[in-house]
C-alpha cells in the first residue's frame, strides 16, 4: 500500500514523499511482519538510491529528526531515499529484534524500494551505530548494494569499551588542570575514582578472556567488510566512545587496517560531534559529506 503524503520544494529537485507498507522477507510466513517506511522521491529519480537503516531503539525519524532531514536533503539533490521502521519499532509490526536479526527487514525494504522506484539499479545502505553494523553485514548478500555509508559502527565489547575509556577519558583527565585543583581541594572522591579505574584496568587485562558472544559485532563486521567489494564512507564522531572503539580496532589489528586501506574506503571525522550528531551544524556536515561522496559513487 502506498499513500502520497505531500510534496516539498527544496534546493534542486522538488521532493515528494510516499508512505509505504511492506513485508519483511522471513522464510517463516508466521514470522513475517508488516513494516512502515517513508520514501523521499526527487522529481526525476535516477538509477541509484539510499536506504537508511535505523539503529538501537530508534524509528524512521531518527534522533533530532536526523533521518528525516537527511532523506529530504539527499532527495533534493536527486537521490531517492527510503527510511523505515524495523520490526517492533515505530509503526512496524512484530517484536523488536537486535541488529543481528535485521537482515529480513532490510531485504524487505530493498524489495519495496526497487518496486517503488523502477529506475533503481543500485543502492547505498546508510546506517548509524548498530544500524551501520547491520547494513554492513547485509551488504555482501545483495549485489544491488554497491555502497555503504557507516556512522559510528557498533563494535562494542567489554574489553574494547574498557580500553577506549582508559585511553580517551581517564588518561586525558590526568592532563587537565581542573582535575588536579579538584584533587587538591578535596572535591574529588579519590577512593571511588581509583576503584573505577581499577575496574577499567581489570577489564582491559581480561581481553584474552572475552567471550565470542561479547565480541561478536567486530568479527562479524570484519568478515562482511572483507567480502564487500563496493565503496565505503566511514564517518566518525569526534567526541564518542563508540567511535574511539572503532578507531582502536583500526589502530590495533592488521586485518582491520587492511580493509580500511583499500582504495574504495573513505574515512572522515566530524570534530566535536557526539554519537547522534545532536547539533544542526554536525547534522549539516554529515549531510554535506554524504552528498559530496555520493556524487563520486
Amino acid at each position: 500500500m502506498k499513500r502520497d503524503s505531500g510534496q516539498q520544494h527544496l534546493a534542486g529537485h522538488a521532493v515528494r514523499e510516499l508512505a509505504l507498507r511492506f513485508r519483511s522477507t522471513c522464510d517463516d510466513d508466521e514470522a513475517q511482519a508488516r513494516l512502515a517506511g517513508i520514501l523521499s522521491l526527487p522529481d526525476v529519480p535516477g538509477t541509484r538510491g539510499v536506504l537508511i537503516i535505523t539503529g538501537g531503539p530508534q524509528y524512521r525519524i531518527g534522533s533530532h529528526r536526523q533521518f528525516v532531514l537527511l532523506a529530504r536533503a539527499l532527495a533534493a539533490q536527486g537521490w531517492p531515499v527510503l527510511r523505515f521502521d524495523l520490526r517492533g519499532m515505530g509503526d512496524s509490526e512484530g517484536s523488536a529484534r537486535d541488529y543481528r536479526a535485521a537482515g529480513p527487514d532490510i531485504a524487505g525494504a530493498l524489495a519495496q524500494f526497487f518496486d517503488a522506484v523502477p529506475s533503481l539499479r543500485e543502492v547505498a545502505l546508510w546506517g548509524l551505530c548498530d544500524g551501520a553494523t547491520a547494513a554492513a553485514c547485509h551488504a555482501p548478500r545483495d549485489a544491488r548494494v554497491t555502497a555503504l555509508i557507516l556512522l559510528n559502527p557498533w563494535v562494542r565489547s567489554s574489553a574494547g569499551l574498557a580500553r577506549a575509556t582508559l585511553r580517551h577519558y581517564y588518561l586525558p583527565r590526568l592532563l587537565q588542570g581542573g582535575f588536579w585543583r579538584k584533587l587538591a581541594s578535596g572535591g574529588l572522591q579519590l577512593g571511588t575514582s581509583l576503584a573505577s579505574l581499577r575496574q577499567v584496568a581489570a577489564a582491559t587485562q581480561a581481553r584474552a578472556q572475552a567471550t565470542r558472544e561479547d565480541d561478536a559485532p567486530a568479527p562479524a563486521l570484519l568478515r562482511a567488510l572483507t567480502q564487500f567489494q563496493g565503496k565505503v564512507l566511514l564517518i566518525l564522531s569526534g567526541d564518542d566512545l563508540g567511535a574511539r572503539e572503532w578507531q582502536a580496532l583500526l589502530d590495533g589489528d592488521a586485518a582491520w587496517r587492511g580493509v580500511a586501506a583499500r582504495a574504495q574506503w573513505t574515512q572522515a571525522q566530524i570534530d566535536g560531534a557526539n554519537h547522534t550528531f545532536a547539533s544542526a551544524a554536525w547534522r549539516g556536515e554529515v549531510e554535506q559529506r554524504c552528498a559530496r561522496w555520493l556524487q563520486s559513487w
